[in-house]
């Protein structure tokens, strides 16, 4: 399937009824009195998230949405039926915005979450309501309203609790499908990732977290350079950046001049972004002696000044990659804590959380 994360869709919520101007007409009573009822409401637009979707290619076939409109009132009171609204299915992690107003509308991040995007016109009120003591025929009744009319875009950023980063061929592909089920393309060449993948690594029984592999950046990407710019934005909503480079790069590139030059891409694309945790791991320990390797990660190490968590793994061999995984578990137990904290601290607990609705 085609990854797409950004779509453009119309939506229409459906139009109120019309009231109704009617009167009763029974036998043997003279003169009936106004008996029409209200419109029904227009239906509603809603997104629904669904943990099944990855993609919003979907929007590439259809990008035109419109609810049913709700049923005019009819006599004898009757009120017209609401029309239904319509829930479209988004993956986790999408950013909805008006375009023509350029407004965040929301975020779509849970299973299950409705958020309204558009909503139904009210339905028209009938002539029942106008009756007065100096009024006892009115013909007057109100016209439906019109249902809410908007552009959306729709932009998806994976939901990920670690973000895989580097130049290509840094073995963030290798990493991923050593430490977790997901199986993106591996190969000796650079560029084999060219959109994002994401694993699930259990760290215990009871515990894992998500790993988000994008394609690898080169220098320039900030400014469009290769393909890894336009994926970057997938790591925004990480805890955690694991920085990789390799040990022993073919274009025998020091790592500390690596690890510098992929910083200020990050800089260049977003300051947030740089400023996430990051760990940085040197990749591919199998092709050198053990003291070799050692040598050249602690001249980088000190060249850079990094105090920083670092680590030396051979995805191939394994070696090193179970204390990295088991590392990043505790680090994202005690950043859930303290987010727990301060919400606690500023009073946002699960009760006081309000609906998307």
């Amino acid at each position: 399937m085609k990854f797409v994360d950004e779509a453009s869709i119309n939506v229409t919520a459906g139009r109120g009824g019309d009231g109704s101007a009617s009167f009763r007409r029974e036998k043997y009573i003279q003169y009936g009195g106004p008996d029409g009822g209200d419109g029904g409401e227009g239906g509603s637009v809603y997104l629904e998230g669904d943990p099944g979707l990855n993609t919003l290619v979907d929007f590439r076939h259809r990008r035109s949405y419109k609810a049913q409109n709700g049923v005019p009132g009819k006599g004898q009171e009757k009120y017209g039926k609401k029309g239904e609204s319509i829930y479209i299915r988004v993956p986790l992690g999408t950013v909805v915005t008006d375009e023509v107003n350029d407004v965040t509308i929301g975020d779509v991040t849970e299973h299950g979450q409705h958020l309204l995007v558009a909503r139904g016109g009210r339905g028209g009120l009938g002539n029942v309501h106008f009756k007065s003591s100096t009024n006892r025929a009115p013909r007057k009744f109100t016209p439906g309203g019109p249902g809410e009319e908007v552009q959306l875009h729709l932009e998806l950023k994976v939901l990920a609790d670690i973000g895989l980063l580097g130049f290509p061929n840094a073995g963030k592909s290798t990493l991923i499908s050593t430490v977790s089920a997901a199986r993106p393309k591996v190969a000796d060449y650079p560029f084999t990732t060219l959109y994002p993948n994401l694993g699930v690594v259990r760290v215990g029984v009871d515990s894992s977290f998500v790993i988000a592999d994008v394609p690898g950046l080169i220098e320039g990407a900030a400014e469009g350079a290769g393909l890894g710019v336009q994926f970057l934005k997938h790591l925004q909503r990480t805890r955690l950046l694991l920085h990789l480079v390799e040990i022993a790069p073919l274009d025998e590139m020091p790592p500390a001049e690596a690890i510098r030059k992929l910083q200020q891409e990050l800089l260049n694309f977003d300051a947030t972004l740089a400023d996430k945790p990051r760990w940085l791991v040197f990749t591919k320990l199998d092709i050198l002696e053990r003291e070799e390797a050692e040598n050249i990660v602690k001249e980088a190490l000190d060249e850079l000044g990094w105090t920083d968590p670092w680590f030396m793994i051979s995805s191939v061999t394994r070696s090193g990659t179970d204390e990295l995984v088991q590392s990043v578990g505790r680090a994202l137990d005690e950043m859930k804590e303290l987010e727990q904290e301060q919400q606690k601290d500023w009073g946002l607990d699960d009760g006081n959380e309000q609906a998307s609705e």
